[in-house]
């Protein structure tokens, strides 16, 4: 019988936001495929540094370097892109994960706060594909894995500059995905879109009700009647990352559990 190759064998990808829930499953399923990662977090070098011993136990040769980083710094992102593909000997997937969730209904929403959210969960994607690209269509097949919401489609008013953050980097992904298609650059782009999914940041509600009854409460509005887990998100990740999904770009990948269609 003919071996099966990790779906990622020979890929190398630099993961924002990779020391919350969905950062972690992304980085842990990325290594189980065969990936090298680049692991990235903002005020977190422990954390990141426990996750790349984690990944890298055990193993010959090192598949897994952290560093920490503000995805607001266009300084930073160019510094460590290049530290990225000399260490890895190449990139060929960025996954812009790192986000921030906001609570403010458009009456009370401050403009400093709109600031803050749109330029971590939309400029910072501006910037990583930006200066990611050259690395990445030198790598060539590779792909970008931008992660938005479901808040992209279907809205609460309580979260104004988070909706609309989210549907930015729905539109930026389309975007992107167009102009390399054009360019024939090989690289593609596309957006996952979660509902709920237990994370950091469902759990100041968790806190708040308790678990059993906060999880059934965000899980009333969705048919399937569960939170979604950071696996569902990281499987998804890993699958467009891969070259299975080669005639896919511009996409947007709807992980609801069917929220969408009620």
């Amino acid at each position: 019988m003919t071996a099966v190759s990790p779906r990622l064998a020979g890929k190398c990808a630099y993961i924002t936001g990779a020391a919350g829930g969905l950062g972690r499953a992304i980085a842990r399923r990325m290594v189980e495929q065969g990936a090298r990662v680049f692991l990235t977090d903002i005020a977190e070098a422990a954390a990141l540094d426990a996750l790349a011993q984690e990944l890298n136990a055990g193993r010959a040769d090192t598949v897994a370097f952290a560093a920490v980083q503000d995805v607001r710094d266009e300084a930073r992102w160019q510094a460590l892109l290049a530290q990225a593909n000399e260490a890895m000997g190449g990139l060929s997937v960025l996954v812009n994960n790192a986000g921030v969730g906001s609570v403010a209904a458009p009456a009370q929403v401050e403009l400093d706060e709109w600031r803050r959210v749109m330029a971590i969960n939309v400029e910072s994607i501006v910037l990583g594909c930006k200066h990611a690209l050259p690395y990445l269509s030198a790598s060539r097949p590779a792909s970008i894995v931008n992660i938005s919401s479901v808040a992209a489609f279907k809205v609460e008013p309580d979260y104004t500059a988070y909706n609309a953050s989210k549907a930015a980097v729905a539109s930026l992904t389309k975007s992107v995905a167009i102009d390399c298609a054009r360019r024939e650059l090989d690289v593609r782009c596309n957006s996952i879109h979660p509902a709920f999914i237990r994370t950091g940041i469902v759990e100041p509600l968790f806190q708040a009700l308790g678990e059993r009854d906060a999880a059934r409460k965000l899980a009333r509005g969705i048919p399937l009647r569960r939170l979604g887990e950071p696996d569902d998100v990281a499987h998804a990740a890993v699958y467009l990352a891969s070259d299975e999904s080669r005639f896919m770009t511009a996409a947007e990948l709807v992980l609801d559990g069917g929220m969408c269609a009620v």
